[in-house]
């Protein structure tokens, strides 16, 4: 295979996500806004296919694991229970001099990294958005933008487990935008303030919390190594005490080598039973529960995974990334991948036209395909080789003779006539192989 280097800027990646409409600044057309984005059609669909492979895997593929989908407003008495209100912060300095803003814990002396001005005394500063509930801004009124979607479980799970009839270990899952006020956001997509989550609470009998604790780490684990992940750049590192939130046993994180360093991209946590005590204290709830075959009754713990999807998206993409002599290409996981096949006619002929469109047709009744008849057939291999496209169908003349193709691959860019008839089934069993 040609030899080829990998990402080693993150201005190549987002360079690429520019011109290919992946991913952009939103608001572009005012200038932007920062650390907001939008995604493309490509990435639109890069997005979707992360959080069903998330989703197959984690809830749906299970026998133990349902989904939920939870408010992103809710009572702001969560909020004091969760601790959120009263911790959920960053120490904070302002340079006197020229004014910017920077998390005290960043930084590596006590004057501006910009100017060298004199900084002010640190200061506590609440990461949660907080809004108004209703037409009248006042304090009765005052609500919050999650900061996480976990909260949300905990508040539900009462009615989820019974309407369910779900007895531990079982586990609750959802995926949706949460909103943190970050002080310092920044490396493209890798820390925003909106953001998407896909979190697991899972809950267990304590006696049984350890070993589930390091089965999800294994298994959270495996999903990026089976997605294609290259595994020397990721690893499983464990907190140290001095870490710990104040109501973990145990946490890891799992880390990727992105071109800034190593980065969290998903913790997965020991929590105990602190999450449903703290609810059952504020709300007055009774949220233990109640085992028929034992007589006994116990508070649930909780092992929670929390991964973005957008720092997961970032880390398909900075790992797929390859230059080679004649092409930049995306070798992304062919279950992730935004379009499965792109179908060109070889040439502005009519009947060539005619024929493409309609196998484009048939195929985009199973896949996600794109069309391309501009320019050369090189140039349109290299485009889709730029955007992760693994297979490439061309219809040329003999495909109007004998109804054959040429179907290419993305990686090894190996070429082979296959019968159009036996495009759907050929396909289907080459995109299954590699799950």
């Amino acid at each position: 295979m040609e030899e080829f280097r990998g990402l080693e800027s993150m201005d190549e990646l987002v360079s690429l996500c520019k011109r290919r409409g992946i991913v952009f600044p939103s608001s572009e057309i005012y200038g932007g806004i920062n650390s907001c984005w939008d995604f493309g059609p490509l990435g639109a669909e890069l997005k979707r296919n992360i959080k069903e492979a998330w989703w197959q895997a984690t809830i749906r593929g299970r026998g133990d694991c349902v989904g939920a989908d939870t408010s992103i407003i809710m009572h702001p008495e969560v909020w004091r229970a969760s601790g959120h209100l009263e911790n959920f912060t960053d120490p904070l300095v302002d340079c006197k001099v020229c004014k910017q803003r920077f998390r005290a814990d960043h930084l590596q002396s006590d004057r501006c990294p910009t100017c060298g001005g004199e900084l002010t005394a640190p200061r506590q500063f609440n990461l949660m958005f907080k809004t108004f509930l209703g037409p009248v801004e006042e304090t009765a009124a005052i609500v919050y933008l999650r900061p996480e979607t976990a909260q949300g479980i905990f508040a539900a799970y009462k009615t989820i487990m019974t309407t369910g009839r779900l007895k531990p270990p079982f586990g609750i899952g959802q995926i949706g935008k949460s909103f943190r006020n970050e002080v310092s956001p920044g490396n493209f997509i890798f820390r925003s303030r909106e953001f998407e989550q896909m979190e697991l609470e899972y809950f267990v009998h304590p006696e049984f919390a350890g070993k589930a604790f390091e089965e999800w780490v294994e298994i959270r684990y495996r999903w990026y190594l089976n997605l294609g992940v290259n595994p020397s750049k990721i690893r499983i590192r464990e907190h140290r005490q001095d870490e710990l939130a104040h109501y973990a046993k145990a946490c890891v994180d799992i880390e990727y080598l992105f071109p800034f360093g190593w980065q969290e991209i998903e913790g997965i946590a020991h929590r105990g039973d602190y999450d449903l005590r703290q609810h059952q204290k504020f709300s007055g709830e009774n949220l233990t529960y109640f085992d028929e075959t034992t007589k006994e009754r116990y508070l649930p713990v909780v092992i929670e995974s929390s991964a973005g999807v957008d720092r997961t998206l970032l880390t398909f993409l900075a790992d797929s990334y390859r230059v080679e002599s004649e092409r930049t290409v995306l070798q992304i996981h062919p279950t992730l991948a935004p379009v499965k096949a792109a179908v060109f006619p070889l040439a502005k002929k009519p009947e060539l036209v005619e024929r493409a469109r309609a196998i484009e047709d048939e195929l985009r009744r199973a896949f996600s395909v794109s069309y391309d008849e501009a320019g050369s057939i090189g140039r349109r291999y290299r485009r889709q080789d730029e955007v992760g496209t693994p297979f490439g169908i061309t219809v040329d003349f003999q495909t109007i003779e004998d109804g054959t193709v040429t179907l290419r691959e993305r990686d090894s860019m190996t070429q082979e006539r296959v019968h159009v008839a036996r495009l759907n089934e050929l396909l289907a069993a080459k995109l299954k192989h590699n799950v």
